[in-house]
């Protein structure tokens, strides 16, 4: 049963759909006409997309796992990643996150489920997680930006793939932004930095953020929730960073 909050995302989504529809909509990369969509024809197709990736970090790769996946798996089973953080993704994704600009969140939620729905239909009859969950923000962090651009996608992608929407991880620690360290003092950052707030034992968890860097925040995450006992986390994000050095390989 729908709760309350959810019925009202529910007429929300709606009522914008009916307004995008009744109103001359322009793309928000090129502002030419877009229809009913946030962007154009044209400029959804030069996106840079993950085509063939790793299904363990999400990174481009020809064929299946990568060699620094096979000797140093990370903690969750799968990811899967939409797009290549680079422009104009990432014009996109900061727009969402630091512009407040909450209508990106709807192009990110169902880029993000197409290209899940996609993974899960490659994977056969493997069973779908049990709930999406998004990666929490502190009470702070929140509080200061107004709304959590993982929790806004991760709304939009658990109402598209059908999914329950939990909230299973608080997050109590974490002062300091990823993005102002060091890739090598991520993961010292993020250490501890989760609890679990609900029982997930036996859970197929899978966490959504809008971007994967190193992925030391979503490993932190994972490895809280399979110490509570969840039976399984993938991670699913909007786009994936390629390491310093790497070649843009995506489409």
């Amino acid at each position: 049963m729908n709760t309350p909050q959810q019925l009202r995302s529910s007429w929300t989504q709606r009522l914008l759909h009916v307004a995008r529809l009744a109103l001359p909509q322009r793309c928000a990369l090129c502002v030419a006409p877009a229809a009913d969509g946030l962007l154009c024809n044209a400029c959804a197709g030069e996106l840079p997309r993950v085509t063939t990736a790793c299904p363990a970090c999400a990174l481009p790769a020809a064929h299946g796992f990568c060699g620094a996946c096979l000797a140093r798996p990370p903690p969750w089973s799968r990811a899967t990643a939409a797009f290549v953080y680079a422009f104009p993704v990432d014009r996109l994704l900061v727009g969402l996150k630091y512009g407040g600009q909450l209508a990106l969140a709807d192009w990110a939620g169902a880029s993000l489920a197409s290209r899940v729905e996609a993974t899960l239909s490659a994977r056969g009859g493997a069973a779908p997680p049990h709930c999406v969950s998004a990666l929490p923000l502190t009470s702070t962090r929140q509080r200061e930006r107004g709304f959590n651009q993982a929790g806004e996608i991760a709304r939009r992608v658990a109402r598209l793939l059908a999914l329950p929407l939990g909230a299973p991880l608080e997050r109590v620690s974490g002062a300091i932004p990823q993005t102002a360290l060091a890739w090598r003092e991520r993961a010292r950052n993020v250490r501890g930095a989760f609890v679990v707030r609900d029982d997930v034992r036996g859970a197929r968890i899978a966490l959504v953020d809008d971007v994967m860097t190193t992925g030391a925040t979503l490993a932190e995450a994972a490895r809280t929730l399979l110490r509570a006992g969840a039976a399984d986390v993938e991670c699913w994000v909007v786009a994936r960073t390629l390491p310093p050095g790497s070649s843009h390989a995506a489409r």
